[in-house]
């Protein structure tokens, strides 16, 4: 079992900034990619980035290219979601998601490959 708690949300202006951190703990968190998916009410959990397990390779959703940068640190079991340039449709809770991987430079996107999840975080933009 790997336990995801995600931490960091809260009400921003547009054009403002947060750093959304998700802790694991539990069994090998290196083995796993990691993402970032988001919900808005009403609206499907939609994929937002991101990163391998070996933190070489990362990938974003065309809707945040350029604006959120995802990381990790292996050696704290932390991924985070740098978010730079927050737009009103960013508005969402934020979730965190692990998938085992077979090779460090791999990328999961789907949410039907995630293994765990988190509980979630909100995140508010207002105009």
């Amino acid at each position: 079992q790997v336990q995801l708690v995600e931490s960091g949300g809260g009400l921003v202006q547009a054009g403002g900034s947060l750093r959304l951190t998700c802790a694991a703990s539990g069994r090998t968190f290196g083995n796993y990619a990691m993402d970032w998916f988001r919900q808005a009410p009403g609206q499907e959990r939609d994929f937002v980035g991101a990163i391998s397990w070996g933190g070489g390779n990362t990938y974003y959703a065309d809707s945040v290219k350029g604006r959120f940068t995802i990381s990790r640190d292996n050696a704290k079991n932390a991924v985070y979601l740098q978010m730079n340039n927050l737009k009103p449709e960013d508005t969402a809770v934020y979730y965190c998601a692990a998938a085992r991987a077979a090779f460090a430079h791999t990328i999961i996107t789907s949410t039907s490959r995630m293994d765990y999840w988190g509980e979630g975080t909100l995140v508010t933009v207002s105009s």
